[in-house]
């Protein structure tokens, strides 16, 4: 019990000493001994060298990696060590060592390890006497040498064999020829940046033995022969070795097996032209082949038929000829009679003959093919298409886009059926214009035309032909839709300007002398403000303005369009809108009474200078009512006044300064008062007059 106790608490102990401990990494070195660079077979050793700072008392723990070309090498991480014994160039590389403690680590220079010098390697073999086709096993040796290596077995500048292993040693089976006389091996080692090859290890003069089975090749008759003729080959072998089961021997022609049993039997052909060339005869046993080559010349019993049509170019209901022929034949063999003939279409027999007559039509069109035949010799043409020409159809006219007087367009001309090339010709007035070939299937002739007027549409003809001119059809008369542009539109307004006033209706009319329809006709106002458009199937078009007003009065214009899209302008007509009758004859009137009023005012001003009073004195006149008066008076409720002007001879003094006349003006009130006269105003009627005087005026 006591013992555990103080276990743990040395444990204890130990491992809080280890936690508080302090450490510091200064510097870390590798160290190769005996040097950088070292013979193959010397004993190596790197030692990874720490300087570490850490505090008083503690033990630090170390842990070091060893790396090759930055790969970690090492498993035992404890020692600072790692030995390299008997050294080898795959040991050769960039090395470096890290220390690691607790929470750092650091790590050394990087220094390069090379070791010098390749184990030569040593090459052996079972046996050195063979026959030709044997295989033999050839050991190659590197005894001591590590990592991947790649061995070469070489036959001077030829390489025989190559095998790339982790072992120092290789042994390959080895199938030589007769030419293998001088074997060696090396190998290769593959380093971080390059590669290395041993020397070339002992040579080995190898005994080979040829093998006789180059086969003689023989033709009967002769190499020399004529279509027709039966061909008979042999390949002959020394017969030693025919007993063996894996012997063989091949017949070949170009890339065409013939045989593979030359061995047991011959191989017979009857010849044929295209039968000359190289034959071969390839004998086989195990792994050792041997050939020999003949030519051999075959002579054409008879050339290759030739397959003729006459005319070349036949039209629907003519005539036309097949005919097969041969130039050349082999004289000595066969005579031309002897050749029979089969003429083909389509793979039917349409004849046995060498020529076939026949009218050409849909019938007659397809493929033809020529057969001849003599002494088992069959040879055929290719096969040749025939087809009868088809004559032009009626040509049929039409335009592109729309026909405008005085505007080119096109016109196309084409028929429906016909063999290539046609030639059209557009025709105005049977007058040839313009000419053009077509060569391709669905093309059109196409014709730069223009005409002056509607009528001039109906001149145009077209021509189509493909065999001469008795193959000439024409077509209808062209017949389409002309449009012709509008003509300057004249604008009409009703009624006449000048004579319209407020509140009537005015109509403009815009009118055009020419012009398909529709037209689209738009009326504008002042500068350009569109105000009415419309389109109409005749030739002019109105627009009313209801009820006018003064501020109607402007310039007016129309604009006329078409699909010949061609706008036209009228000229600007002003409009001036004048005041109502009832209008004028109110202002009549008014002034009418201005004028009556102004007579009135200058009659008053006459009769109130009838009153005439010195210049002097007021005029105050006051009279008692009489009963006309008194009538008066009852009859309003307001007093009358009269106004009076009197006039004052003054007399004149030579003596004194000029007088200038004066008028003083004496007003006379006439009041009344309706009921008794007791009840009028005492001062009853008052006079008041205008006096006028001759008072003297100022001379400048």
């Amino acid at each position: 019990m006591w013992v555990k106790i103080v276990t743990f608490l040395l444990l204890f102990l130990f491992t809080s000493e280890e936690a508080c401990a302090e450490y510091v990494i200064k510097s870390v070195q590798l160290i190769i001994e005996p040097g950088n660079s070292v013979e193959r077979g010397t004993n190596v050793s790197l030692r990874c060298q720490a300087d570490v700072s850490h505090s008083l008392g503690s033990h630090p723990n170390y842990i070091y990696n060893f790396y090759k070309d930055f790969k970690l090498l090492n498993t035992d991480q404890t020692t600072d060590r790692l030995y390299i014994p008997d050294a080898r160039m795959a040991h050769s590389g960039t090395y470096k060592c890290e220390v690691v403690t607790k929470e750092q680590k650091m790590e050394s220079s990087v220094i390069d390890l090379t070791v010098k010098g390749l184990q030569t390697p040593v090459l052996t073999v079972k046996k050195r006497k063979l026959t030709e086709g044997d295989n033999v096993t050839a050991v190659c040796t590197a005894k001591g040498e590590i990592s991947s290596l790649t061995f070469f077995f070489s036959n001077g500048l030829q390489v025989l064999f190559t095998e790339k292993t982790e072992s120092y040693q290789v042994a390959p089976q080895l199938v030589l020829t007769k030419e293998a006389l001088n074997i060696f091996c090396f190998y290769c080692i593959t380093l971080y940046s390059s590669i290395k090859c041993s020397d070339n290890s002992n040579v080995i003069t190898l005994d080979i033995q040829e093998l006789e089975i180059t086969p003689n090749i023989t033709v009967n008759p002769s190499p020399n022969v004529v279509e027709g003729d039966l061909i008979i080959f042999k390949c002959i072998v020394n017969t030693t070795y025919q007993i063996n089961s894996d012997f063989k021997i091949l017949l070949i022609y170009g890339q065409t097996m013939l045989s593979l049993t030359m061995a047991q039997k011959d191989y017979y052909m009857s010849a044929k032209a295209s039968d000359s060339g190289e034959y071969e005869c390839i004998s086989r046993l195990g792994g050792v082949s041997k050939s020999s080559a003949m030519n051999i010349t075959v002579k054409e019993l008879f050339s290759m038929p030739a397959l003729s049509i006459h005319p070349a170019e036949v039209f629907e209901g003519e005539p036309f000829t097949i005919s097969c022929e041969i130039n050349n034949i082999s004289s000595e063999r066969i005579q031309k009679d002897e050749i029979r003939y089969s003429i083909f279409q389509d793979q039917t027999s349409v004849i046995n003959g060498s020529k076939y007559n026949g009218i050409a039509g849909k019938a007659s069109n397809g493929k033809y093919m020529c057969v001849a035949e003599a002494k088992g010799i069959i040879k055929k043409t290719e096969m040749d298409r025939f087809e009868a020409k088809v004559l032009v159809s009626k040509p049929e006219l039409s335009v592109d886009g729309p026909v405008i007087v005085n505007q080119s367009f096109l016109i196309h001309c084409h028929s429906t059926n016909g063999s290539l090339p046609i030639i059209y010709s557009l025709k105005r007035d049977n007058i040839t214009l313009n000419r053009t070939k077509v060569s391709n299937p669905h093309e059109k002739a196409c014709f730069l035309a223009l005409i002056t007027t509607p009528s001039d549409i109906n001149r145009y003809v077209c021509e189509a032909e493909n065999n001469g001119q008795v193959s000439s059809k024409m077509s209808e008369r062209l017949h389409v839709t002309v449009i012709v542009p509008v003509g300057k539109p004249l604008l009409t307004v009703i009624p006449v300007p000048g004579n319209i006033e407020e509140g009537s209706d005015v109509t403009l009319i815009c009118n055009i002398q020419k012009g398909s329809p529709p037209i689209n006709f738009t009326f504008y106002e002042g500068s350009g403000t569109e105000i009415h458009n419309t389109i109409v199937q005749s030739n002019s078009a109105s627009y009313d303005l209801t009820s006018v007003k003064r501020h109607h009065s402007g310039n007016y214009y129309c604009e006329a369009n078409n699909r010949a899209n061609t706008l036209i302008k009228s000229d600007t007509i002003t409009v001036e809108v004048s005041l109502a009758t009832w209008k004028k004859a109110l202002i009549a009137a008014f002034c009418m009474m201005l004028v009556v009023l102004l007579v009135l005012f200058i009659v008053k001003r006459y009769k109130a200078k009838r009153v005439v009073v010195n210049n002097t004195e007021s005029v105050w006149n006051e009279r008692p009512l009489d009963v006309a008066d008194q009538d008066s008076l009852g009859s309003t409720n307001e007093g009358d006044v009269e106004y009076t002007e009197v006039v004052h001879p003054q007399p004149i003094d030579p003596m004194r300064i000029p007088l200038k006349k004066g008028t003083d003006t004496v007003y006379s009130e006439l009041q009344t008062t309706q009921g008794n006269i007791e009840h009028v105003n005492h001062q009853g009627l008052l006079e008041y007059a205008e006096l006028n005087h001759d008072l003297p005026e100022p001379v400048d």
